[in-house]
């Protein structure tokens, strides 16, 4: 009944975001509506977009199996990602749209008439999102193996398809649209898994929560392992809050509206949604482990969860509504899975045809056109080789993808992110010397850590005590650019330099003239 149910639930979100891909073809005409779907997104719809950009499979599934096992401690992931929105609107935002650029490192090429900063960020970006979607697709492999006994590469290469179709053709609004269509599904299924939870326990929170005190002693509200260490656990939380802040397929977001007001505004609407989304979570997560891990019948004879964890959310969606809310639950997480690979594979996109191509190798004198077939075709090749990588990756530990992720993106992008845009005594020098610096740093500190290099490597102990190195990476990145625009005669200023004036005015005159004489669509 679930293999039917689930397979229904299925084939209903892949047409329907072949549909949407299809309608957003048709309004593609230029550059501009691939990149930014022309920069003129409502601000309720890039907040809806935004939460189902940064939802992932992690935050659904994830974090619902982690309350089983953790309880209390995972609370530290929901305060730290949540923490992460309300700097996001107030440091990077309103600025970012202001400049009216396509990427970080377009803004940084406003800032810095230096390719080497160019490249830096490009790195810094790709490697972001590369690692970013190994992991979302490891995730919809497992997924779609469990649900329909599919060999793992062809789960893969089925998601890596509809990612092709979806953002080659439909570009940023077909990308927008699935997003919407993803955060809307993802917040109906919390709201019924936390009413169903709330329903068994009268609909008091308080009983919910009276119950879990019970549990010998009530751990699950109290810290525990994973915070027995302030410095990890505050190390962890400034990853979380900082890492978004540098993640590209976010950032880029800011350039789908129209103005500033409405950048900040769709901050707004996102951080509402995500905490509404993180106060079901607790609501669910505490109900798994109050209903779940007590019924024999979601495990084995070794008394371990049936399908690990990450199976938590579907075991209870059948207790509190049979198969049906089950494959609803499992139809959305692989929804989710699709929506956030098609949002990364934009930014990669964008890194490759736009950063490298445009702005690095052709020094922002490309053919429009010749950039936007390139857009598409990066696009296939950006999913081919996440297709190899996560086949290669598919039986290790690959949790520190995501950290390692998370803390290039807090230690390089935002520490030049915010200097650049504002202080005006950061220099070229000092920028790649931030961006490198943090980058390595926090590289260095996860390999010689306690989870790659004792847990992957079997060595005896780590050289570097933390599992988080956020906390010591970030500082290093803001002081190795400060010292590196030591000395520097010319400060550069925070205007944007004649290069990539004449670049964004030559792009918004190609997408104008394309949007009037309606060359033929992509399709």
């Amino acid at each position: 009944m679930i293999m039917s149910a689930a397979s229904i639930f299925f084939l209903l979100f892949v047409t329907t975001s072949l549909l949407l891909t299809w309608q957003a073809a048709r309004r593609t005409r230029s550059a501009a509506d691939f990149y930014t779907a022309g920069g003129q997104l409502p601000a309720w719809q890039n907040g809806l977009a935004l939460a189902g950009d940064y939802l992932s499979a992690a935050a659904f599934l994830g974090s619902i199996g982690m309350y089983l096992g953790q309880g209390y401690d995972s609370l530290v992931y929901a305060v730290g990602t949540l923490a992460g929105w309300p700097l996001l609107m107030l440091l990077l935002a309103d600025k970012l749209r202001t400049l009216g650029r396509y990427s970080v490192a377009d803004v940084l090429a406003s800032r810095f008439d230096d390719r080497r900063v160019r490249l830096m960020s490009i790195i810094s970006s790709l490697t972001v999102t590369v690692f970013y979607l190994i992991v979302q697709l490891v995730g919809a492999g497992k997924l779609l193996q469990l649900l329909f006994g599919l060999p793992y590469l062809v789960a893969v290469l089925l998601v890596v398809g509809l990612m092709v179709l979806q953002v080659a053709l439909g570009g940023m609004l077909a990308t927008t649209w699935v997003q919407m269509l993803k955060a809307s599904l993802m917040l109906l299924c919390a709201l019924l898994l936390a009413g169903g939870v709330l329903q068994r326990f009268d609909g008091s929170p308080a009983q919910l929560f009276a119950a879990v005190r019970r549990l010998e002693h009530g751990w699950a509200l109290l810290p525990g392992k994973a915070l027995a260490d302030p410095v990890d656990a505050l190390s962890l939380g400034l990853g979380l809050s900082l890492g978004l802040l540098g993640l590209p397929h976010i950032l880029m977001r800011f350039f789908t509206v129209t103005d500033a007001r409405a950048a900040r505004r769709s901050v707004g609407w996102a951080t509402g949604l995500i905490g509404l989304f993180f106060l079901l979570n607790i609501i669910i997560g505490y109900g798994a482990l109050l209903l779940v891990a007590a019924d024999g019948r979601f495990h084995d004879a070794a008394g371990k969860l049936l399908g690990g964890g990450n199976m938590a959310a579907l075991h209870l969606a059948s207790l509190l509504g049979g198969p049906w809310l089950q494959a609803l639950v499992a139809g959305v997480a692989f929804a989710t899975i699709l929506a956030v690979v098609a949002g990364l594979a934009m930014a990669g996109a964008s890194a490759v045809s736009h950063d490298l191509y445009a702005l690095w190798l052709c020094r922002g004198a490309a053919d429009p056109r010749r950039e936007w077939q390139l857009s598409r075709l990066s696009v296939l090749l950006l999913g081919l080789l996440a297709v190899l990588l996560s086949t290669l990756f598919q039986n290790l530990n690959i949790a520190f993808l995501v950290g390692l992720a998370f803390a290039i993106a807090a230690s390089s992008n935002f520490p030049v992110l915010l200097l650049a845009l504002n202080w005006r005594g950061l220099s070229a020098r000092g920028a790649l010397a931030g961006g490198y610096g943090g980058m390595l740093a926090a590289l260095l500190c996860i390999i010689t850590g306690p989870t790659v290099w004792v847990g992957m490597l079997g060595r005896p102990g780590p050289l570097f005590p933390y599992a988080n190195p956020a906390l010591f990476s970030v500082p290093l990145a803001f002081a190795a650019a400060w010292l590196g625009s030591l000395g520097t005669s010319r400060p550069s200023p925070l205007t944007p330099h004649a290069e990539a004036q004449t670049l964004q005015q030559t792009t918004t005159a190609v997408a104008s003239a394309s949007s009037t004489s309606q060359q033929e669509p992509t399709t």
